[in-house]
């Protein structure tokens, strides 16, 4: 029997969107402005989604690798410090957007700059970081020199997917394997060091986080992506056919968001594959995550029961079936290797009582989104607070949905009137009528996007499920993070006994 979480709250914002002068949120003095914003407040939480690379879309749910981080989020300011840059070496940036990310100039701009920080540590200027980032190297090794190789080769083919490369190098022969690190040595050891210099970024990060009481929720999606060192390195943990590429893909059925369903297109696990050396990849993703965070949700949690297979050569996900997962196997193994880890399990979609059944028998907090509570007036919405258990984790909205501003300006009539006899308000406040019910909910845990703190549209939205471009681009610009907007969610945190700081208990989780 487990003691009770205690009350908790915190805020949703992936590092990319906070302010900065580089194009981009990064890790420097920005995000720790934003922790120091959060501790006005009393958050305990930073919920910050995949810190993962991205590839076309932008997204961290769609990375190329599962264990690497985006080496967009290293701080300039930081490379500075080190000695690896220059002042002069960013006076001449591009002008780039004040409240949005444009992904090509930034990546271009930090590959120019990422080039002159290999050379300058090559020539000497890292001395003092050498023991560390061979320390580094000898703990990541399981995957640091698969993902480096993996980005050099996928840059060289021009970013072609990994089994369109030339046999010797999709088959992963060894020969070939050997005459590549050769021919691509440089970028292989210029993407060790970056990964190096992110993982001591984002280590000082969070210490700094947690001198603040703030702690930090990743995020581990179920699926990693097809065209990712991953699915190169260990295709026999997919399912793939004999030319390597996917017999079905990943989705969910029509639903919520979608009427067509939605339409991954990862590659679905070979689970009995996985079984015979106990899940070791699994044991070794959630070990790499633990390390970096101090709760870990778990995306599209209902998979590990059952996942939606569409047959790969389908259109839309409407023709798919559920297949059965491995269960508590894969968290059995997880908890025998690594003792308790701290998850929150996503289950959201289409969730049976075996979904159920695996989340209650894990002991893991699930969760309930408010957007999802209105419209059927008989009061049996799980997502409705008088609906909630002690044991969950409450959202206005998640990073999928609209803003709570955005999704109240959409409301058909019925529902908005629902929404209003609930709350016995009128709506011209909804964000904060939102993240009031989620804070009183009995939920041990209440998370709000930083976007409805903010009261922002839906041009402030992160994600369009089933989108494929123009996500993820928002950011905050500095002057919204006021004392103002802090006191008033400090205020609300103390209302409902969210401000108490339990130093013995986790976060959220058992």
């Amino acid at each position: 029997m487990t003691s009770p979480s205690p009350r908790q709250s915190g805020v949703l914002a992936h590092p990319t969107c906070l302010p900065g002068p580089y194009g981009i949120g990064d890790l420097g003095s920005g995000a720790r402005r934003f922790v120091d914003w959060l501790q006005q407040a009393r958050q305990q939480l930073w919920q910050v989604l995949p810190l993962n690379p991205v590839a076309h879309g932008n997204s961290p749910y769609a990375s190329p690798s599962a264990f690497a981080g985006n080496t967009l989020l290293l701080s300039v300011e930081g490379l500075i410090k080190d000695g690896l840059l220059e002042l002069g070496d960013v006076n001449t940036m591009p002008s780039f957007p004040r409240g949005e990310v444009d992904f090509g100039a930034v990546t271009d701009h930090r590959r120019a700059l990422f080039d002159v920080v290999f050379e300058r540590f090559r020539a000497g200027r890292g001395k003092k970081l050498q023991a560390a980032l061979e320390a580094y190297q000898h703990a990541n090794h399981l995957w640091l020199g698969d993902h480096a190789l993996f980005a050099a080769l996928h840059r060289a083919h021009q970013h072609k997917s990994w089994p369109t490369w030339e046999k010797g190098l999709a088959r992963r022969d060894k020969a070939a394997l050997d005459v590549a690190r050769k021919t691509h040595q440089h970028e292989v050891e210029r993407e060790v060091l970056l990964q190096f210099l992110l993982h001591r970024q984002w280590t000082e990060l969070r210490e700094y986080a947690h001198s603040k009481g703030v702690r930090i929720v990743g995020d581990i999606p179920i699926f990693v992506a097809f065209d990712s060192a991953d699915c190169w390195a260990a295709p026999h943990h997919f399912k793939l056919d004999a030319g390597m590429q996917r017999k079905v893909v990943a989705g969910v059925p029509p639903d919520y968001f979608s009427e067509d369903g939605q339409l991954w297109g990862n590659p679905l696990y070979d689970w009995a594959a996985l079984a015979k050396d106990n899940y070791a990849w699994w044991v070794a993703r959630v070990k790499a995550v633990a390390a970096q965070v101090d709760v870990i949700r778990i995306d599209h949690f209902r998979g590990f029961d059952a996942a939606w297979e569409i047959p790969a050569q389908d259109k839309t996900a409407r023709n798919g079936k559920w297949v059965k997962g491995p269960g508590r196997a894969v968290f059995d193994a997880i908890h025998k290797a690594l003792g308790p880890v701290p998850f929150i399990a996503e289950d959201l979609g289409i969730i049976t009582p075996t979904v159920e059944a695996l989340r209650d028998g894990l002991d893991l907090p699930g969760m309930r989104i408010l957007q999802f509570a209105f419209g059927d007036v008989d009061g049996a919405n799980l997502y409705l607070p008088h609906n909630h258990s002690a044991n969950t984790v409450v959202y206005t909205g998640t990073h999928d949905n609209d803003t709570t501003r955005g999704w109240w300006d959409g409301l058909d009539q019925k529902t908005r009137g629902h929404v209003q006899m609930y709350l016995g308000r009128d709506g011209h406040d909804i964000s904060w009528d939102l993240i009031r019910l989620a804070w009183m909910s009995v939920g041990h845990t209440a998370i709000a996007p930083l976007q409805d703190v903010l009261d922002l549209p839906t041009s402030a939205r992160f994600n369009m499920p089933g989108k494929a471009d123009g996500n993820w681009g928002w950011r905050v610009t500095e002057d919204a993070l006021t004392p103002q907007v802090a006191q008033r969610l400090l205020g609300l945190t103390t209302l409902y006994a969210r401000h108490k700081v339990h130093k013995e208990s986790r976060p959220a989780g058992h």
